[in-house]
């Protein structure tokens, strides 16, 4: 249902980065369903990937080659994640590889392979391989809202974010599109992002600012609490900005951080926006934590509680499944005395028990609006931490019930 989900708006292409997309019929004939990014020489790449153990056959070998050569193409398909499929998924992954590299002329190992859709199916080769010159021949700069739509699986909508802005003198582009809309948890909550910069940054660096933004952002959104085999989120650095590198220790790094990261929190708020069946995008606000892991294990607790999800898809103000969620997240020796739990703008629990102001008419009111921060206070310390959620309804049983058929 897509909740406060729009259409992208402008998307600024980024020099040195260039899109191609093909109707392949992977699984569905004729929607976009293959996309090969073309990196022109020079850019530099980082990129972080699924912890799952039975991590899928593109994410092995993109690992691999990255460990041997810096990528110039990556390829993307949609609707078989080619994952669950032993050696023979791992030699698929490899043929493609091979294949667009002898079309585009690179090394095996200066291509990337990412795959999203159903586990456990072997790629449709013939197809898919038949789609990469076609994909080739529509190759160009303005291609990223049609790239956004080819990686979609059961996304409602496409995932952009785009911003251009100056840094001392230069003008510096950030692009980026995302998918994902179910099996989302941090850990690389099947979510892929592929992000673009025309700035120039250094490798080393750029893979550290992606550990760090996707802390902050990927890693922080939960649809499900289930964490994807195929998980993958890209940063690329084509240089062609110009100027002198932008690194840590220049007084530019601050205000590119900045602004790389806020593309990244929009495209993983996206996500849950669009998580599937989702009616509610829920902020759980954390606060007064001792530390980083307390915090985030209450998150966590009420984020992937069935109870309190189901209750935010009633419209129930059952605050009480929040209440318990927040004492079953292994916190040592809480003070429920301390506690304070509230609804938007409306304090339901304070001193471990029921507010003395709260009505069930105010709770009710607050939890009919689509968008909710629930926000908690443990009066520990002055950690905090913000995790992005949604609701669990009818339409995410029946959607993943017949997501083969």
């Amino acid at each position: 249902m897509a909740v406060g989900l729009k259409s992208p708006g402008v998307l600024y292409p980024v020099r040195g980065v260039r899109l191609g997309i093909a109707r392949a019929g992977i699984r569905k004939p004729d929607r976009r369903d293959l996309t090969i990014f073309s990196l022109d020489k020079g850019s530099q790449f980082a990129a972080v990937f699924t912890r799952n153990a039975f991590c899928a056959a593109p994410v092995q070998i993109a690992r691999a080659h990255l460990s041997k050569m810096m990528p110039q193409a990556l390829v993307v398909n949609t609707g078989n994640a080619n994952a669950g499929t032993g050696s023979r998924g791992l030699a698929d992954a490899q043929r493609t590889c091979r294949e667009l590299a002898d079309l585009m002329g690179l090394a095996v190992e200066q291509v990337l392979p990412f795959s999203t859709g159903v586990i456990g199916e072997y790629l449709p080769m013939d197809r898919l391989l038949a789609g990469l010159p076609v994909a080739l021949s529509a190759i160009k700069e303005d291609n990223w809202l049609e790239a956004a739509q080819a990686i979609m699986t059961t996304d409602t909508l496409p995932k952009a974010v785009s911003r251009r802005f100056a840094l001392g003198d230069r003008q510096i582009t950030v692009t980026g599109i995302s998918k994902g809309a179910g099996m989302i948890r941090p850990d690389m909550a099947t979510m892929l992002a592929y992000i673009a910069t025309d700035a120039p940054v250094a490798q080393d660096d750029l893979q550290a600012l992606l550990c760090r933004v996707a802390e902050l952002s990927f890693n922080c959104i939960t649809i499900d609490g289930d964490t994807s085999t195929n998980d993958a989120a890209c940063l690329i650095a084509t240089g062609q900005a110009g100027g002198s590198m932008i690194s840590p220790s220049c007084a530019e790094w601050p205000a590119f951080e900045r602004h790389l990261t806020a593309v990244c929190v929009e495209l993983a708020q996206a996500i849950v926006r669009d998580g599937e069946g989702a009616t509610k995008f829920i902020t759980l606000d954390i606060q007064g934590a001792a530390e980083p892991g307390e915090a985030r294990r209450v998150a966590d607790a009420i984020a992937h509680s069935p109870l309190v999800k189901t209750a935010f898809n009633a419209s129930d103000p059952n605050w009480g499944r929040i209440l318990a969620a927040v004492g079953r997240a292994g916190v040592p020796n809480l003070a429920l005395e301390k506690v304070e739990i509230a609804l938007n703008d409306v304090l339901v629990v304070k001193q471990g028990g029921v507010a003395p102001t709260y009505t069930e008419a105010a709770g009710q009111a607050v939890m009919a609006e689509a968008e909710i921060t629930v926000t908690v206070r443990l009066g520990r310390g002055a950690v905090a931490t913000k995790v992005w959620t949604c609701d669990l309804s009818h339409d995410y049983v029946t959607i993943n019930a017949e997501y083969r058929t």
